[in-house]
């Protein structure tokens, strides 16, 4: 159903369209172009709360707010967007996300107007990849916000800049190939050729096809989300990106990938799913544990960060491939909560940063005493990432453990197992968290660095940004509902969608590996119709 009003188009392109007039804006200092960049995002977080407050039904599980137009009909292209419970909370979160980095961005004095012009770019583009209801649409704002991130990291990044930035562009733009492959094969596959997205996800396709096309979709997903070991690009990026550009690495980019792995390969590609779902646990648990490892064996301040985020993400993976209800929310419950926490951390390493003009860990020293606002912020974010709890890192990883803890798709022995390894990385988490603030802000300080007195400790705008990203984790973290209402509905549909192919696939091939490994034949068509009829 269409709309009276555009609200979602308007959402997507008002950035996009804003950042136009940017050049023939009178600035030589940039002043007068923070707060016209500031102020567009305020009024998109502003247009995008108004429209999900009036015409967003929480308890309506498909998609609302459907949208769509003929682009390029020669192409079978489609401008088609709509949220669901899916895309709602992301598209919050990537508005809450970008307009505190382009507050965060206060003291860029280098090319102010290229700087916010790409923000503002990368701003519509990473909404419209949230929104997309067309596979072709959804590639091209997925190719889309590729450009800013690359010229932001190669122009405003550190030392080895250029080297971070080709590294990024090169494995992003590699990963794209396998979207629009696989894409196009999918489109292609049917009496007649097309990109929607809901049309696609009713086909019946070959198996073979099914799971060469899921594999490709997997590949470029796991890149951006990202899986091991395609996330060598993720340490990089962060150890050289300044800090705006790192809170919307991490709070928002790494988010596509697990929306974009929920959206397509478990929805569109339900059969395919049942064969790769173990493959995604063994790999979430790979992640946790490898990206906690490595964590600890960083000296780099926002190097261990970053492999954190690859640990965190892990969980993601295991709820997406739960097949419950609860450990589904558990990942998107997952996705917010980490996008709000890393965001907090990379920008107070940025702070961090511009005080001590350092990264390594083991230069720093006894801050607490010079920086104790700094210093505070960042044990309340340390603690937040290890999942202390009354704060939303603890709910959404104690949702996924419950969700593949009542899983009754896999054995019992498998459950065990994944989640005894996963209770490692939870155990090293702590430790290189706790590690970090006793080298950076305990002890004596270190002789050989000296504090900008210019600078200080955090200033009333820091305090500000940081705020704001603490007070939803911890609102999250003591009342989960706040968060979880949004989606819960369209997760359980998700869930009972993805689980009524089980019994087809253990009839099919009773002796296959997967018929041992899951426990199908427990998982009666009535359950499922009955989980489909509660979600609706």
């Amino acid at each position: 159903m269409l709309n009276q009003f555009p609200w979602l188009t308007t959402i997507v392109l008002f950035p996009l369209l804003a950042a136009l007039p940017i050049p023939f804006i009178p600035d030589k200092e940039g002043k007068t172009l923070r707060w016209y960049a500031l102020g567009v995002g305020i009024a998109d977080i502003a247009l995008i709360t108004y429209t999900f407050w009036k015409h967003y039904d929480l308890k309506n599980p498909t998609l609302q707010l459907v949208e769509s137009y003929p682009w390029i009909p020669q192409l079978g292209l489609n401008w088609s967007v709509a949220v669901d419970g899916l895309s709602m909370p992301l598209v919050l979160l990537t508005g809450v996300i970008t307009t505190l980095a382009i507050l965060a961005a206060w003291n860029v004095t280098e090319k102010p107007r290229l700087f916010y012009g790409l923000m503002l770019a990368m701003y519509s583009a990473q909404i419209g990849v949230f929104v997309a209801q067309d596979l072709l649409l959804f590639f091209l704002m997925w190719e889309l916000e590729l450009v800013p991130v690359y010229l932001l990291i190669s122009i405003w990044g550190g030392q080895k800049r250029r080297y971070a930035a080709t590294k990024f562009i090169l494995y992003t733009a590699a990963a794209s190939i396998f979207i629009l492959v696989a894409g196009f094969a999918m489109a292609f596959s049917g009496d007649s050729v097309t990109f929607d997205m809901a049309t696609l996800g009713m086909r019946q396709y070959p198996k073979a096809f099914e799971l060469l096309t899921y594999a490709g979709f997997l590949i470029a997903f796991g890149v951006k989300l990202p899986i091991f070991p395609l996330h060598t690009w993720l340490p990089d990026a962060h150890g050289e990106a300044s800090a705006p550009v790192s809170m919307i690495l991490a709070g928002v980019l790494l988010k596509m990938g697990g929306y974009a792995l929920i959206r397509i390969n478990v929805e569109m590609l339900p059969n395919a799913h049942v064969y790769f779902a173990p493959v995604l646990v063994i790999l979430g648990v790979v992640n946790i544990i490898y990206g906690a490892c490595c964590a600890f064996a960083q000296t780099n301040l926002k190097r261990r960060l970053a492999y954190s985020s690859i640990a965190h993400m892990g969980f993601v993976l295991i709820g997406i491939a739960s097949y419950t209800e609860l450990g589904i929310s558990g990942a998107m419950l997952q996705m917010v909560s980490h996008g709000l926490i890393a965001a907090s951390l990379f920008f107070l390493a940025g702070v961090t940063y511009e005080r001590t003009h350092t990264l390594m860990m083991d230069e720093m020293g006894g801050l607490a005493k010079v920086m104790p606002k700094t210093f505070a912020l960042f044990t309340a974010g340390a603690m937040a990432s290890l999942a202390l709890p009354g704060m939303s890192g603890f709910i959404g990883e104690l949702m996924v453990f419950l969700g593949m803890t009542t899983s009754d798709v896999y054995s019992p022995t498998f459950n065990v197992v994944v989640l005894l390894l996963a209770a490692v990385g939870l155990i090293l988490t702590p430790i290189y968290l706790l590690d970090l603030l006793r080298q950076v802000f305990y002890g004596q300080q270190n002789s050989k660095l000296v504090i900008e007195k210019y600078f200080g400790d955090a200033k009333p705008r820091e305090v500000f940004i940081t705020a704001c990203l603490l007070l939803p984790i911890i609102g999250i973290g003591l009342y989960p509902k706040l968060m979880t209402q949004t989606y819960d509905r369209t997760t359980m549909v998700v869930a009972a969608h993805a689980r009524q192919v089980l019994p087809v696939i253990a009839q099919q091939e009773p002796s296959s590996l997967y018929s041992r490994l899951f426990q199908a034949p427990t998982l009666a068509t009535s359950e499922v119709q009955d989980l489909m009829s509660v979600a609706e």
